[in-house]
């Protein structure tokens, strides 16, 4: 079981509501990544994932933690199966709106007997509709293509593939959206949070703040896609297959995911 030797506290604002929140993150002996809030715990599994609308959302009868995807692509990337997270708010802290400042808490907390178990799949997983795909197939190899089509002069048709010699700049990509749709979002409740340093604007004809690297937000995509998966037992990065993704988001990820968790086979 993968976990961290230390214990690791971050708090920021959260993204969607723009409350103060703070994770304290403690090594566990038990398998499985819980979240506690107000006393009450929740598993991080697929099975428990309530909502998929704007954040990845789990939950059961007692309580419901919002935009978990980002710490749990942490953990895929660090290899962390086993952690108790408590937490002063029910939303996760946005940090920097990637996964980067998780990931150098980890490292820095130092990281124990960590999960290096491969998968892979005998047949394929797929779910599509429309524009929208999502596609798992048998490999030698690890291929992760994400494509988007957004409204946007340099993300239209534009497809990336996972570099696993520039991981970094996956780990770092923030979160992002249209400008134009802030004032909106906001009034419904979402995106209170949202900065300069933890948000990517997009506009008209650019960005609101210089990229980190080339087309940041389809690498976000990939991010979350990392996250996920995650939730299902399958970490991208120890996985042999294909992995094929177009115009899709957390709730064709998890959907996806789902189908996907009884048909991971561990590799000898």
């Amino acid at each position: 079981m993968g976990t961290i030797k230390n214990e690791v506290v971050l708090k920021s604002v959260a993204l969607m509501t723009g409350v103060p929140s703070e994770a304290k993150v403690y090594p566990s002996d038990k398998k499985g990544i819980r979240f506690h809030f107000n006393g009450k715990e929740v598993e991080a599994t697929i099975d428990n994932v309530v909502s998929t609308e704007h954040c990845t959302v789990i939950g059961n009868s007692e309580v419901k933690i919002m935009l978990i995807e980002h710490f749990m692509a942490a953990c895929a990337i660090c290899k962390i199966d086993s952690l108790d997270i408590y937490l002063s708010h029910f939303e996760l802290p946005i940090l920097g709106g990637g996964s980067k400042e998780w990931v150098e808490a980890f490292k820095n907390a130092g990281i124990e007997s960590p999960d290096n178990k491969k998968y892979s799949v005998k047949e394929g997983v797929w779910y599509l509709n429309g524009k929208t795909h999502l596609v798992v197939l048998p490999s030698e190899n690890l291929n992760v293509t994400y494509g988007v089509n957004f409204k946007h002069n340099e993300l239209k048709n534009r497809w990336v593939s996972l570099n696993m010699e520039k991981l970094e700049e996956i780990i770092e990509a923030r979160t992002f959206g249209y400008l134009n749709e802030l004032e909106m979002l906001q009034k419904a409740g979402y995106g209170r949070g949202a900065s300069l340093e933890n948000t990517l604007g997009l506009t008209n004809d650019g960005y609101t703040a210089e990229l980190k690297s080339e087309f940041e937000p389809v690498k976000h995509k990939i991010l979350d896609l990392i996250g996920d998966f995650y939730l299902a037992g399958c970490n991208i990065l120890n996985f042999k297959g294909e992995i094929i993704v177009k115009e899709a988001g957390h709730t064709v990820h998890t959907l996806t995911a789902k189908m996907l968790k009884d048909k991971l086979i561990m590799e000898a």
